[in-house]
């Protein structure tokens, strides 16, 4: 095995930080193996190991909205609910299990 003897220092958010390392906790996982698997990956796939993109419907925070933003939002889902684009909650949770395998 290859001696480790290089560093690495990265700025990161506490809150980002705090999470991840509460999860590789919970995985057995420490953060400098978490790194170094990250690292291999990129040598491994030749690029990052997950696709960038800028997703197409990018999360409202509602706290964020004024009260004109808000009932443009509100319309929005409204008409949805008119054109049959929503399920029904126990048909959303049925599918999540699914795919969990839960």
């Amino acid at each position: 095995m290859t001696t480790k003897s290089s560093n690495l220092y990265v700025r990161i958010e506490p809150n980002i930080k705090l999470q991840a390392e509460k999860i590789l906790t919970t995985l057995g996982i420490s953060s400098s193996s978490a790194i170094n698997m990250f690292y291999n990956q990129i040598i491994l796939r030749k690029g990052l190991p997950f696709e960038v993109t800028i997703p197409d419907n990018i999360p409202v925070d509602m706290s964020e909205l004024s009260d004109a933003d808000m009932n443009k939002e509100l319309e929005k889902g409204y008409k949805d609910i008119k054109k049959g684009k929503v399920k029904p909650v126990h048909q959303v949770f049925a599918e999540i299990r699914k795919e969990r395998g839960l």
